[in-house]
């Protein structure tokens, strides 16, 4: 099977992507042990569901571009195009309910603190 540019391409640059996703995690969380240290529960649970919902947010993307990565290889097989159109669509969806519970628990948050 031969391998097209545009989808080695693609590969490297998710590949690439992958690799820095450790990297990312270390600036945006930073010390989550030391995050969690609030005085009281409310501010814990806070902080637990945001770093669990990021988590959640970051898997959504990578079943995402793993999808679009099986899009692109998939040789015009319709199966294989129907099953990554589908999992883009559901892993888009999913994306999209995280984004939500997110500002409904910030909403919350800020609904409790007044």
């Amino acid at each position: 099977m031969k391998i097209s540019t545009f989808t080695r391409s693609a590969i490297a640059a998710s590949a690439a992507w992958i690799a820095s996703v450790p990297y990312a995690l270390a600036l945006n969380f930073g010390n989550t042990a030391a995050n969690l240290g609030g005085n009281d529960i409310r501010s814990t649970v806070e902080s637990v569901l945001s770093t669990v919902l990021s988590y959640l947010a970051l898997a959504a993307v990578v079943v995402i571009v793993i999808a679009g990565i099986r899009l692109v290889v998939s040789s015009g097989d319709e199966g294989a195009v129907d099953k990554a159109k589908k999992t883009i669509l559901f892993a888009v969806i999913g994306l999209i309910i995280i984004l939500l519970a997110n500002a409904i628990v910030s909403i919350v948050a800020n609904l409790a603190t007044s």
